[in-house]
C-alpha cells in the first residue's frame, strides 16, 4: 500500500527547487534500483549517465527543447542504449552467470549459443530499438523507486539525442541516449503539484478475462 500511495503522490514535475540536492545515500539507492531493473534475457543493455553539475545541466537546456527542469533539478538521469550486442557482450554476461550462480558451461551453453545466434541475425537498428525498449523498463522502475523515496522526477523524450551523444561522446562508448529524467524536489510554486491526477477509471483501463 505504501508504494501505491507514493505513485499517487508523484507527478511529472514541471518546476524543481534548485536549492535542494538529493542526498548521497538516496543517490546510492537510485543507482542500485536502476541496476536491479528488469531487462530482456537479463542482458542489461542500458547504461545510466547521472549528471550533477549545474554548468553541464545548463548547457543541456537548449538541447532539451529549453525545458528548465534540466537545469533546476538536483540530478539529470540520461538513459543510454547499448548500440552493439555482439558475441563478446553475451559471453561476458554468461561469465557473470557462471560466477554468481556457480554453474558450469554445459548448463548454460544451449542458451548462450541461442542468444549469440539470435543477436547475430539482428541489424544495428533492431538492436538499438530492442535496447531502447529496455531503457523504458529501467525508467519505469526508477520512477517508482524515486516516488517511494519521495524524490520528484520528470520522464522526458523531448531532447536532441544526437546533440547529447556528441556532448558526452557516447558513440565512442558504444552508447546512444534515448531518454532523460530530471530528479530532485518539486518547487513550492509548481502549480502542477497541486493538481489532481487525471487517469481513466480502472474499468476503462483494465480488461478482466475470467
Amino acid at each position: 500500500m505504501s508504494l501505491l500511495k507514493s505513485l499517487k503522490w508523484r507527478y511529472a514535475t514541471k518546476k524543481f527547487d534548485s536549492n535542494k540536492i538529493i542526498s548521497d545515500s538516496n543517490i546510492k539507492k537510485i543507482k542500485i534500483g536502476f541496476n536491479l531493473s528488469a531487462s530482456s534475457y537479463g542482458l542489461q543493455p542500458v547504461s545510466l549517465l547521472l549528471v550533477c553539475n549545474k554548468t553541464i545541466q545548463k548547457a543541456l537546456v537548449p538541447m532539451s527543447m529549453n525545458q528548465k527542469q534540466i537545469e533546476q533539478a538536483s540530478h539529470l538521469a540520461i538513459f543510454c542504449a547499448n548500440t552493439k550486442i555482439d558475441s563478446s557482450y553475451i559471453k561476458e554476461f554468461f561469465e557473470r552467470i557462471k560466477t554468481i550462480r556457480s554453474v558450469n558451461d554445459a548448463e548454460i551453453d544451449p542458451f548462450r549459443t541461442h542468444l549469440i545466434k539470435s543477436f547475430k541475425s539482428k541489424s544495428n537498428n533492431e538492436i538499438i530499438l530492442w535496447a531502447t525498449k529496455q531503457a523504458y523498463l529501467a525508467m519505469g522502475n526508477m520512477i517508482a523507486l524515486c516516488a517511494d523515496l519521495k524524490i520528484d522526477a520528470c520522464p522526458m523524450e523531448g531532447f536532441d539525442s544526437k546533440q547529447f551523444d556528441n556532448y558526452f561522446n557516447l558513440k565512442s562508448k558504444g552508447l546512444k541516449s534515448v531518454l532523460i529524467m530530471p530528479l530532485g524536489y518539486r518547487s513550492d510554486d509548481d502549480v502542477f503539484s497541486k493538481m489532481k491526477k487525471v487517469r481513466k477509471s480502472i474499468k476503462d483501463s483494465v480488461i478482466d478475462i475470467f
